[in-house]
């Protein structure tokens, strides 16, 4: 029988074994790239709802997408055209927005399903208000099994949002989840240690359950209003921008719109786009395109040339068919 002496320092041999175990030559992956070289992934890409943009992003499981932008650019409208989008993908998407009502959220998402302005004059007769109620009833159906909604306004804390979006993955299915703003699930703009925390917990989340998480957040306030944002102009901690996997500030093109309304038919603008979204950060991508988009009033759908035809967000691509 031989004793082993106590005195041995047992640590020192731990955290080399852990070396030896872990740190490893690169050719060993060679075969792994091969087979992927070989084999290209052929799984359904999820998509952005313009036909100009799905050969430059893809949503996919286990990532967070930011979504930036000033107060009033249209970020939740953006957003919300994109939830259309992902339903009509057949996806599973869970909003909690705790800036407006679920009404609010819901009347603007039936605003574009229908294509349609619903306080314009042809829905003004009893038969204008059947044929309204006839699609609002079209899209609470095509929501079913589709579309939930998380019933809170106001501030909610981290832990909250975070059970409701376990919840969600685990019990619904869900695929999708909105949440908007980050600066209702901290406790201020200068809490940087907590949204720090919150966000690096949604990563975790994203990728333990593999669904898509989108958090809407804001910018800072610019100079001007006319102003393009870049990635540094976001609220809060820096961190933020740095563990979300991407990057999509949202702009609303107020030159044009202040141009068009001083000069009207002459003024030279009135062809520029309306908005743009410019992603600054697509981690497993090859691109960081500028989506430049035109915005529908009485649908409120923005387009990706102003010649498109609005979307019908139950087809993919959202195009109707006879």
């Amino acid at each position: 029988m031989h004793f082993i002496d106590d005195n041995i320092d047992f640590e020192a041999y731990e955290r080399e074994t852990d070396a030896q175990a872990n740190v490893k030559p690169a050719s060993i992956w060679m075969d792994e790239l091969i087979f992927k070289l070989q084999n290209p992934d052929r799984t359904k890409k999820v998509l952005l709802p313009w036909e100009q943009t799905h050969g430059l992003f893809a949503f996919r499981p286990g990532e967070v997408t930011l979504w930036a932008g000033q107060n009033g650019h249209g970020k939740t409208q953006i957003v919300s055209q994109v939830v259309l989008s992902l339903m009509g993908q057949d996806e599973k998407v869970v909003v909690g927005s705790f800036e407006m009502k679920p009404g609010t959220t819901l009347a603007m998402m039936c605003r574009m399903y229908a294509g349609t302005n619903p306080f314009g004059p042809a829905y003004q007769s009893d038969a204008g208000v059947q044929a309204l109620t006839d699609l609002y009833k079209e899209f609470g159906e095509w929501t079913d099994n589709r579309l939930w909604v998380y019933d809170r306004q106001g501030t909610v804390s981290a832990n909250q949002v975070l059970g409701m979006a376990r919840y969600c993955a685990k019990e619904l299915g869900v695929t999708h989840i909105v949440i908007d703003s980050l600066m209702k699930c901290v406790m201020g703009e200068d809490d940087y240690n907590g949204q720090k925390s919150f966000v690096d917990e949604l990563t975790a989340l994203a990728r333990d359950n593999m669904v898509h998480v989108h958090l809407i957040h804001h910018l800072r306030k610019p100079s001007k209003e006319t102003d393009i944002p870049d990635k540094h102009d976001t609220k809060g901690s820096g961190a933020i921008t740095d563990l979300v996997d991407n990057l999509m500030l949202v702009w609303r093109n107020k030159g044009k719109e202040d141009d068009v309304k001083a000069k009207g038919r002459t003024s030279t603008r009135k062809d520029e786009h309306d908005a743009a979204i410019l992603c600054r950060k697509q981690r497993n991508g090859e691109d960081e395109p500028t989506i430049r988009l035109w915005f529908d009033r009485d649908s409120k759908q923005f387009k990706g040339d102003p010649n498109d035809p609005l979307m019908y967000f139950r087809n993919w691509p959202h195009r109707e068919t006879a």
